[in-house]
């Protein structure tokens, strides 16, 4: 998968290929920001050993922080949290059933001592940025590039069009 690195500081993961659409939205973010990051498929319910040696490794290679999407039952977050002291930032994966409330409720409700820091459904751009975040604690370059990122967002709104009739208008 493009994105993959020896270097990389954020392990992306998720059940299966399926939900690559979603997940690559955080590898897009990442390179965004320039934060190397590797992307993998592999289930914890169907290869758990597959996924015991992929967190076990990717601490030993560097791996800050782990983002793991998962769409109905979505036991991986929880089971990845429990296999690391590393951040695990969980992604509910859009499903049939509810849109992926039910994706949202497994990962949300973890028991208390293995925590997972949860985002909107399909939202893995946040999870992105919110690794991000973390890693920028002990960064200062990061810190500049979320600056910048943020920066950016809030003049592309301004300059927007449809805003135009606001840009004028002063505070009362």
């Amino acid at each position: 998968m493009a994105a993959e690195s020896s270097t990389a500081r954020v392990g992306i993961v998720c059940g299966s290929r399926s939900d690559f659409p979603v997940m690559e939205k955080a590898v897009e973010m990442l390179g965004k920001l320039d934060i190397p990051c590797e992307l993998h498929a592999i289930s914890a319910h169907r290869a758990p050993d597959l996924l015991f040696r992929f967190i076990a490794g990717a601490e030993k290679s560097g791996i800050k922080v782990f983002i793991a999407g998962a769409g109905g039952a979505a036991h991986l977050p929880g089971v990845v949290a429990a296999k690391t002291i590393r951040p695990v930032i969980g992604v509910p994966i859009p499903t049939q059933i509810g849109g992926g409330l039910d994706s949202l409720l497994s990962i949300v409700q973890m028991p208390t001592g293995i925590p997972v820091a949860t985002v909107a459904v399909g939202g893995a751009g946040n999870a992105a940025l919110l690794a991000a975040e973390i890693l920028a604690i002990a960064d200062p370059a990061l810190q500049t590039r979320l600056v910048a990122f943020r920066e950016a967002q809030t003049r592309a709104i301004e300059e927007d069009e449809s805003n135009a009739s606001l840009r004028g208008a002063s505070a009362s």
